[in-house]
């Protein structure tokens, strides 16, 4: 397996960008606090996703790796959980 030059090659990655673009263009011009509430925990949820990802391939250790992809997991279980508010 060829190693992942660029965080940015990733499919995982770029598909969650597509999320996070397209959960930003959703919510905005949210009024209400409830809303702005779910709005912001859902926006850095997303976000999150993506960064998690970036840093476990610049990490250089395996276990660097798992962790962060990990993190990434239970950010997208978030992601999920707050769009079946």
């Amino acid at each position: 397996m060829a190693a992942i030059g660029r965080f940015e090659d990733i499919k995982a990655w770029q598909i969650t960008r597509e999320l996070t673009r397209e959960i930003y263009a959703k919510t905005k011009g949210t009024t209400s606090v409830r809303d702005f509430r779910l709005r912001d925990q859902i926006t850095r949820a997303s976000g999150s996703i993506m960064h998690n990802t970036a840093e476990g391939v610049d990490t250089e250790a395996n276990a660097g790796v798992v962790r962060f992809l990990g993190c990434a997991k239970r950010s997208c279980t978030e992601v999920q959980s707050e769009l079946r508010t």
